[in-house]
């Protein structure tokens, strides 16, 4: 497994930061830079065997095979959706090897929740021919970190709910949502709410 240097903001913001681990440049996204020909080398395929499921107020492990890719429609919305995210104060971090992108995560800038005080953890994706190498768990700290310095308590994950998705959650401290995002529930019906404190 890669060795990854930990996450550390000193003196400058994050927009100012740029990580390097390994070959790997991390840094800030700006909504100018994301269109198509950013996610060239980005490959979103998932091979999709056994999902977590909650059932009957239990959570369990289900046999639900399945392909998740993007379609270009699929990149059209998600231009959009990182684009918004930008010009609307939140925060989108992306993970660079010979200079494409392989990992990208977004922290979207409202806070939620009354008393929980979350911030939505919009997504976090890392590229399948980079999976297993660190990518994912510097994408998070970066995410956690951001949303730790502009006040909130918590990160708000609805998270997909293939069991590799939810062992990198669970390794990272997630655990079960004290409150449900609606939105997210109605949106992604399958989707595991995750939370995690900062």
């Amino acid at each position: 497994m890669e060795q990854t240097r930990e996450y550390q903001v000193e003196e400058r913001s994050l927009a100012q930061t740029v990580m390097q681990a390994d070959a790997i440049v991390y840094r800030q996204l700006h909504a100018d830079e994301i269109d198509r020909k950013l996610f060239a080398q980005f490959i979103r395929r998932q091979a999709v065997t056994l999902c977590r499921r909650r059932e009957k107020g239990e959570w369990v492990i289900r046999e639900d095979p399945f392909i998740d890719d993007w379609t270009e429609a699929d990149y059209q919305v998600l231009i959009t959706c990182l684009k918004n995210t930008i010009c609307t104060g939140g925060f989108v971090y992306g993970a660079f090897a010979d200079g494409g992108l392989k990992g990208f995560t977004s922290v979207e800038a409202v806070l939620f929740g009354g008393v929980n005080r979350y911030l939505d953890l919009s997504c976090i994706h890392v590229s399948e021919d980079m999976r297993g190498r660190g990518i994912g768990q510097m994408l998070f700290r970066a995410a956690a970190e951001w949303a730790k310095q502009k006040g909130a308590g918590k990160l708000y994950i609805s998270a997909h709910s293939a069991v590799e998705t939810q062992a990198f959650y669970q390794a990272m401290g997630c655990v079960e949502a004290q409150e449900y995002n609606k939105e997210h529930v109605e949106r992604e019906p399958y989707d595991c709410q995750l939370e995690y404190r900062l």
